[in-house]
């Protein structure tokens, strides 16, 4: 269990880091847009995220729920923002700049809100 949960983590973070890196690919002037990689990355983050939380209430870990509960909420939003978007050719920079801040907010809830690190 132990082991499908580092993957699921693994699947997780790389869903993030493509999110984000396709956000930051954008930076500077022109026009934005969402891309494959943001596509991709908010819905690998959010299933990845999805199944860590089923795997981890399946074993023995304590789950902070109240966490679970902002970051689906974030996770949800980013989905929805993205996927409402994919298809036009040119989204906000208000739009682009939203997406990219809510998911960095959504790494930083996972790092900043844990005892793991202490």
């Amino acid at each position: 269990m132990d082991t499908l949960r580092l993957i699921l983590l693994f699947v997780h973070v790389l869903g993030f880091a493509a999110l984000i890196g396709g956000a930051l690919a954008q930076a500077g002037p022109g026009p934005k847009r969402v891309n494959a990689a943001m596509r991709d990355g908010a819905g690998t983050a959010f299933v990845a995220g999805l199944a860590l939380v089923g795997v981890l209430e399946a074993g023995d870990a304590d789950v902070d729920r109240a966490k679970i509960a902002v970051k689906l909420l974030v996770g949800l939003a980013v989905l929805g923002l993205v996927m409402a978007n994919v298809k036009k050719e040119q989204v906000s920079q208000a739009l682009w700049a939203g997406v990219l801040g809510l998911s960095v907010l959504n790494v930083a809830v996972a790092i900043f809100w844990s005892t793991a690190h202490v």
